[in-house]
């Protein structure tokens, strides 16, 4: 069975055992269990929604409808076997019947209820990235930068609070728009791809609220999806912005990110998601890297770094300015950030290479290397490195 038709049925099946009466918890508790017994039961079948059967001998017309069914009855038999839940029983003693579930997309709305005023938006999005998006606990420990144990305690957490609440009050734009964004971050550049789907949801979500910070989001996104297909060598191996293929570009994808962009900006009710925009519209609009208006990126940046103080926009913004003024006022920047955040490493030995410290440069991209969260980022800095080392021995 291919885990990316049942990473795309979780959130409607989780969506229906809310309806039902599960609380988020259970349900999510309930849902992953029955994602666990497909992989057990489909693995020897390719076409499961035509040939299983239930357990009762009854045929189940399609992969959703037979995910709910068994997440449902893992539902009934947890909530029996706790007996503090036990007042539950004259709810859950009728199983509904079986057949195909209804052909409904409840992902956005699952986004919004998972938005829940219970919870902080951190704990919501991180809940949402891991219930809805699919995400595993070290993905989402990795887009919040923190530890692993500590994103998996906080996540545990976030159920616990929700556990028995009903999940009727949708929660605000703004966390929507924040797990979508990391949805697509780890869509576009993590192990999972998810990037479509994400832009496929920020489209509905568009079309259904007119704000410019949802618009703007949609168009950073198209931006960067814009790009992806040059991104990547034929061998799989990272292409850096400066060499890509600009040829390869999805120059329709570009023209609808800059149009929605511009009609966002229009209404000048600048945000975080519509400044990053901006910044991917000016490295699509450069014919060539050398023609990068990276002055004006700059100044996007502190725009940006006004908006969310994040020292990862920092840490970006040290590149634009080492580009802008040179690789030692780009150093300055880096200097006053804390080295240890993720491709402080990288970003410091770029500035060094184009300084001419092509010693440090290679040591530092050596270090980064370690570091680094996928295989295809090691590989490339650890290509950066070697080619140092060897124009450094000729």
């Amino acid at each position: 069975m291919d885990e990316a038709l049942l990473r795309s049925l979780t959130p409607s099946v989780l969506t229906v055992l809310v309806r039902r009466g599960a609380d988020f918890a259970a349900a999510e508790d309930a849902v992953q269990d029955a994602l666990v017994e497909a992989l057990r039961v489909w693995a020897a079948d390719p076409s499961p929604s035509s040939r299983l059967r239930s357990s009762r001998g009854d045929p189940l017309r399609d992969a959703k409808g037979w995910l709910v069914t068994v997440a449902w009855r893992k539902f009934l038999d947890a909530t029996r076997a706790d007996a503090a839940r036990r007042r539950r029983e004259d709810r859950v003693n009728e199983e509904p019947a079986l057949g195909p579930a209804p052909a409904v997309d409840d992902t956005l709305h699952l986004y919004f209820l998972c938005a829940h005023p219970s919870l902080t938006p951190a704990s919501a999005v991180a809940l949402t990235l891991r219930a809805v998006g699919g995400l595993t606990t070290r993905q989402i420990a990795q887009a919040y930068l923190v530890p692993e144990a500590t994103m998996a305690q906080r996540i545990s957490r976030a159920k616990r609070t929700v556990s028995g609440v009903r999940f009727d009050r949708p929660g605000d734009v703004a966390t929507v728009l924040r797990v979508l964004y990391l949805v697509f971050n780890e869509g576009y550049s993590g192990d999972v791809d998810l990037a479509a789907e994400a832009i496929r949801l920020t489209r509905q979500l568009a079309a259904q609220i007119d704000h410019p910070e949802v618009a703007g989001l949609l168009a950073l996104m198209l931006l960067h999806h814009a790009r992806r297909a040059a991104r990547t060598a034929s061998d799989g191996s990272l292409v850096p912005l400066a060499e890509q293929d600009r040829g390869r570009w999805d120059t329709a994808l570009i023209a609808e990110g800059v149009g929605i962009l511009q009609a966002a900006l229009a209404r000048d009710r600048l945000g975080e998601f519509q400044a990053q925009a901006a910044i991917a519209a000016l490295h699509a609009d450069a014919p060539t890297a050398e023609e990068t208006d990276w002055v004006q990126i700059v100044e996007w940046y502190d725009e940006l770094t006004r908006l969310t103080d994040s020292p990862v926009v920092r840490l970006n913004r040290a590149v634009a300015v080492g580009e802008a003024d040179g690789p030692r006022a780009g150093l300055a920047a880096l200097a006053a950030l804390d080295d240890s955040l993720p491709r402080h490493a990288a970003v410091a030995a770029y500035l060094h290479e184009r300084d001419g410290d092509l010693a440090t440069a290679a040591r530092l991209y050596a270090e980064a290397a370690r570091k680094a969260p996928d295989l295809a980022e090691r590989d490339h800095l650890t290509r950066q490195a070697a080619r140092l080392n060897a124009r450094r021995c000729r």
